[in-house]
């Protein structure tokens, strides 16, 4: 029982030129510091809205 004919060079150790391949640097838009923000509405009245949010989602 076989599962139909392949290549056998294509299941040989596949190289790749790494030279040309750049590295990513993951932390390169990392920030370290504090945000902060001024705002006339209260906690309660945000958590409101979210809930509002969240409930029209929903439907």
């Amino acid at each position: 029982m076989g599962f139909g004919s392949y290549d056998e060079s294509e299941q040989q150790e596949q190289t790749t030129d790494d030279e040309d391949v750049e590295a990513v640097n993951v932390h390169e838009n990392d920030h370290h510091g504090e945000m902060s923000f001024e705002s006339d509405v209260s906690t309660d009245e945000l958590v409101d809205q979210l809930g509002s949010m969240k409930d029209d989602d929903d439907e």
